[in-house]
């Protein structure tokens, strides 16, 4: 598959989510419900790895990688994140997240040694600054109290370890780990780990035989799971994670024109503008430098001499 057509799948599929999840909010604990999302997840990829007679036999060291590998991204992300909502809206929810940018930019510097482009973070910044106009009329209305600040803190360390988690999953690839395979098994980490932290807070199992929390549940592990972060991953491996992760800024983009199909979401000038500026940093991010274009050209000249 193509960079672009991976990029395309992840922003509308996550730009998505958000309606399967306020399905998913309610009477059932948001750690259960992270539970079964990915245990389900997990569990179809198993089986499927099973009836394709792909092997899901690893050694020790890599199931530690794949325990990593759950515990950051499919475990404390979500649980710091879903805390953190309990405390601000979604639009500082959104803007902390974008964040995940800036840290991916850092931590592939950190992690190994990835050169990143003015033009990288040109487009990052367009990025922030278009989310944060897209939702000023929130953040206006916003008091900085103590709940606030803790929610942005619980948002931080959250998308810190989805951060985390990126940088393991490209670990993975050059620890010539198998992407489906790798996926399996950290969901399933993630929702074991989730289970015990359930466990540990005092709180139980429950379960909504509702319409729409079942039909969210399955589309949150068969597409915001399965398809989602197959596609993500791959691409982050594809362009780099400072690249694939300007997704993060586009689903809110996506969100707010479902909303106004879905829930009458009426736009304003804030929403033109900010969408406009996400869109421009979308461009400069994954637009190729124009030296970089040149120096091929130069190069499928020298080819055909």
């Amino acid at each position: 598959m193509s960079n672009t057509f991976l990029y395309v799948i992840t922003v509308l599929i996550w730009g998505t989510t958000w309606i399967a999840i306020n399905y998913q909010l309610g009477d059932v604990p948001p750690e259960a419900s992270i539970v079964y999302r990915f245990g389900l997840a997990a569990l179809i990829l198993f089986a499927y790895c099973r009836f394709k007679k792909i092997s899901l036999t690893f050694n020790k060291k890599q199931h530690l990688q794949f325990m990593f590998f759950g515990l950051t991204l499919f475990g404390c992300n979500y649980f710091f994140l879903y805390s953190a909502q309990q405390h601000i809206n979604s639009a500082l929810t959104s803007i902390a997240f974008s964040m995940i940018m800036f840290f991916n930019v850092i931590n592939a510097r950190i992690w190994f040694k990835t050169k990143i482009t003015q033009q990288t973070y040109l487009g990052a910044m367009l990025g922030l600054a278009g989310i944060m106009v897209l939702f000023w009329p929130q953040i206006n209305d916003t008091e900085l109290g103590a709940e606030t600040l803790l929610g942005l803190s619980l948002c931080f360390v959250g998308t810190l370890f989805a951060s985390t988690g990126n940088m393991v999953s490209m670990k993975n690839k050059l620890m010539n780990l198998p992407m489906m395979q790798a996926n399996a098994w950290g969901m399933f980490y993630g929702s074991v780990f989730m289970t015990i932290l359930l466990l540990v807070q005092g709180k139980s199992f429950s379960f909504s035989y509702t319409l729409p929390y079942i039909s969210s549940l399955i589309y949150l592990s068969i597409f915001g799971s399965i398809i989602a972060f197959a596609s993500y991953l791959t691409l982050l491996n594809n362009i780099g994670a400072h690249k694939a992760s300007y997704a993060s800024v586009m689903f809110p983009a996506v969100a707010v024109v479902i909303s106004s199909v879905v829930e009458g979401f009426s736009w304003n000038i804030y929403t033109v503008f900010g969408l406009l500026i996400i869109l421009a940093g979308n461009i400069v991010v994954l637009t190729k430098p124009i030296k970089s274009k040149k120096l091929d050209i130069a190069a499928e000249k020298n080819t055909v001499l």
